[in-house]
């Protein structure tokens, strides 16, 4: 089963909002298995005037926020559930990142985030984070939900 999600769904699974809210489309979803979601990078971002302010590019951090945020809607999919005001999703883990790439203004960060494994509220996942079909950044993540 894939679908897409537009802002509005994406709104309905992350509680994350401007100007950390990272998605801005999902193309397709498989529950259980993979996401591909995109992030327009805008010379717009709050990050950029501060961050290499002569030659902006997107922090790193923040591209593995967007492959976590990715998760999490994988995530919520897979469980055929939304988030709730009880329940945070946090990321807690991150093995072998690697940049390949800087991401700039302009850019459109494609985000593949497969489910690589599940166990009660821990779940594991291999993302990439590519613009113009050249990785750009690539990490295996862990999260998990925790009651407030």
């Amino acid at each position: 089963m894939s679908t897409q999600m537009d802002i509005h769904e994406i709104l309905e699974h992350l509680p994350h909002r401007y100007p950390f809210l990272l998605i801005d489309r999902v193309l397709s979803v498989d529950p259980g298995k993979e996401i591909v979601a995109l992030k327009n990078v805008s010379i717009n971002e709050p990050f950029f005037p501060g961050h290499y302010p002569h030659h902006p590019v997107m922090p790193g951090v923040l591209v593995i926020e967007a492959m976590a945020q990715a998760a999490a809607i994988l995530t919520f999919k897979s469980m055929d559930s939304n988030p709730n005001k009880n329940m945070l999703y946090y990321f807690v883990g991150i093995d072998g990142a690697r940049f390949k790439r800087p991401v700039v203004p302009g850019d459109q960060l494609i985000l593949k985030v497969t489910s690589t494994r599940s166990l009660r509220s821990l779940w594991k996942f291999s993302a990439v984070a590519e613009v113009d079909g050249q990785v750009a950044a690539l990490a295996e993540i862990m999260c998990t939900m925790r009651e407030k």
